[in-house]
């Protein structure tokens, strides 16, 4: 089981009773919200919609008042993720399903300390689970406590992986992924992607998923999921086997022996850069 990072000092079952307190009473408006339409507009097929800002403001400013812990989140921004203890907010991750009523659909809340994850909380009020951990265990849902993960195996496991274009370009293309995700599908029972980052992590801690392959790298979509893998007992690194910390380029999550395995099948598709073309000018996007 994973230690807390050098010089935290916090109490963190207390830090996540507070926190949690602050999403549950942001979860009937997250309800009512469902269905929301684009309204800023963020890059190529991402946006944000009007219940993003409003729920950000709403959480951030209970959390932060009710812990004294500072946030930082993914629409508003604010203090630096790498240094000091700070929550790292996503108010709404999957915001694609959310507008289109698919239920794949959350609020993440990590906590970090120098950029290493210590505790992590996974609202997905739509189907009613409420995933809160700290580093040291366990993983509860619903306030119960669940067992820690097992180590069996990819060939019994479902396995979760990022969505993604297969014409996209940038620090991992679109041709890189696809063959990760081919990989992967000859060696496990099934593969599954679900649109959000949080329900691949969140439920891999969980022991649902055997594990997942994020090609992200925002730390609001991936510390509060970091760190409930953490918490079950899981691995969490990037794609190249790092241990995860909040400037990694992606996440590799699962059991101990499902993320070896996970690795060993990431490695055989060879370097992000030899799907580039020209690996001296990718560009860094997602």
């Amino acid at each position: 089981m994973a230690g807390f990072p050098v010089g935290f000092s916090g109490d963190p079952d207390r830090l996540l009773a507070l926190a949690g307190q602050a999403l549950d009473g942001a979860a009937q408006r997250f309800i009512e919200g469902v269905g929301a339409p684009a309204s800023v507009a963020k890059g190529p097929a991402d946006f944000a919609t009007d219940l993003d800002l409003e729920l950000e403001r709403r959480i951030a400013g209970a959390v932060a008042e009710s812990t004294g812990v500072p946030v930082h989140g993914e629409e508003y921004g604010g203090p630096a993720v790498d240094e000091g203890t700070v929550w790292v907010l996503d108010p709404i991750d999957g915001t694609f399903n959310y507008s289109a009523g698919y239920p794949a659909t959350g609020t993440l809340l990590g906590l970090l300390h120098d950029g290493r994850p210590v505790a992590g909380l996974a609202w997905f009020p739509l189907v009613g689970d409420s995933f809160s951990g700290h580093v040291q265990g366990p993983v509860r849902n619903r306030g119960k406590a669940l067992p820690p993960l097992d180590d069996g195996g990819l060939d019994d496991a479902m396995i979760a992986v990022g969505s993604f274009s297969r014409g996209s370009k940038g620090h991992f293309p679109g041709d890189y992924r696809y063959a990760i995700l081919g990989e992967v599908s000859r060696r496990v029972a099934r593969v599954r992607q679900f649109g959000s980052t949080g329900v691949d992590l969140a439920y891999t801690a969980a022991g649902v998923l055997g594990g997942a392959v994020v090609f992200g790298h925002h730390p609001w979509d991936n510390a509060a999921g970091a760190a409930l893998v953490l918490a079950g007992g899981g691995r969490v690194t990037d794609l190249a086997g790092e241990e995860w910390h909040v400037g990694a380029d992606s996440v590799l999550a699962g059991s101990p022996a499902v993320h070896a395995e996970l690795l060993t099948v990431v490695r055989s598709v060879g370097a992000p850069s030899d799907y580039r073309g020209d690996p001296g000018h990718g560009t860094l996007s997602y």
